[in-house]
């Protein structure tokens, strides 16, 4: 005997079953509104603390911007419009100084990306006490800037006592060379000390990028006889490549915007006055807020510009890690 089916009720609902076994269920609408913000609430202290730390100081900078504006005659203070944007670009001072910080960014990066490539590969490497090199090579980076900066002008540049010179002496005895290292290499003077601070930052991306490596293809590239040489060319460089990328923008930020290490050991003399202490004379000597200001703003809008291609190689690091 065939049991009788019974036929669903008018208007009830045909409900499949899932998988599971269990009917299938509508998916939730869209979280409620205020449960969001309230999520949200305990950022909003932060957010706020960082418009008024930065942002407004930016827009007062952009008003001060546009007006003809001098701290020793404040009374003649008026609306210039774009006048001190056009006398900024126009300033030779400034474009010296534009070029100075172009080779000062360039040299140091490229340098510390060099140098930190080499002890990166060294570190990846499996010796005895390889945490305390480790510890020590990081070191420079973590000394406030000033300080590295009042190493290297009296610790080992100073001509009469630096270290420098007494190892001369040591080498050579005292009819040695004795050079002023600040007064005749001024901007190599500046661009050592950078490198000797940046390139543990530099060692550091690099690092985290060979630890990264498949371990499956270097066996492979080994069983197949490669060569160490072929390895670092065909295998690590590749791998490596958005790790430098990352490096020598991060680097091109902070070094573009370097004031301590010109300011502690020339002074902005000698040709090595960049950017940064051009704006600093212009504002704390020339008293020209207006000047000074442009000349900010344009810095800014130069910064965000390579903070924006930064962001960039971030973004398709991550994809990229998140494929792998």
């Amino acid at each position: 005997m065939s049991t009788p089916t019974t036929a669903p009720a008018p208007g009830a609902r045909n409900e499949r079953p899932s998988a599971a076994g269990k009917t299938a269920t509508k998916p939730q609408g869209p979280p409620n509104k205020l449960r969001a913000w309230v999520t949200r609430a305990p950022l909003l202290p932060a957010l706020v603390f960082m418009i008024v730390v930065t942002q407004l100081p930016f827009v007062a900078t952009l008003v001060v911007s546009f007006f003809d504006w001098n701290a020793l005659y404040p009374e003649a203070r008026r609306f210039g419009g774009f006048e001190n944007y056009q006398e900024v670009l126009g300033d030779a001072a400034l474009r010296e100084s534009v070029v100075t910080t172009a080779v000062l960014t360039a040299v140091v990066v490229l340098t510390s990306l060099v140098l930190g490539l080499c002890l990166a590969l060294l570190l990846d490497r499996t010796f005895k006490g390889r945490g305390l090199v480790r510890t020590l090579l990081i070191a420079p980076f973590l000394l406030v800037p000033v300080a590295a900066a009042l190493l290297w002008k009296h610790v080992l540049y100073n001509p009469e006592y630096g270290l420098l010179n007494g190892m001369l002496t040591w080498v050579f005895g005292d009819d040695g060379p004795q050079p002023d290292w600040v007064a005749e290499m001024p901007l190599g003077a500046v661009e050592v000390a950078l490198i000797w601070q940046w390139t543990p930052f530099m060692m550091l991306i690099l690092l985290a990028g060979l630890q990264s490596r498949p371990a499956d293809s270097l066996e492979a590239a080994r069983i197949d006889g490669a060569s160490a040489w072929q390895i670092f060319r065909y295998l690590t460089v590749p791998h490596l490549r958005r790790y430098l990328e990352l490096g020598a923008l991060l680097g091109s930020i902070y070094i573009v915007q370097n004031f301590d290490a010109v300011f502690t050991i020339t002074s902005g003399g000698l040709g090595t006055a960049n950017l940064p202490y051009t704006i600093y004379q212009t504002f704390y000597q020339g008293h020209e807020y207006g000047l000074a200001s442009a000349a900010g703003v344009l810095v800014v809008l130069g910064s965000l510009i390579i903070a924006t291609l930064a962001l960039r190689v971030v973004s398709s690091l991550f994809r990229e890690e998140a494929r792998s």
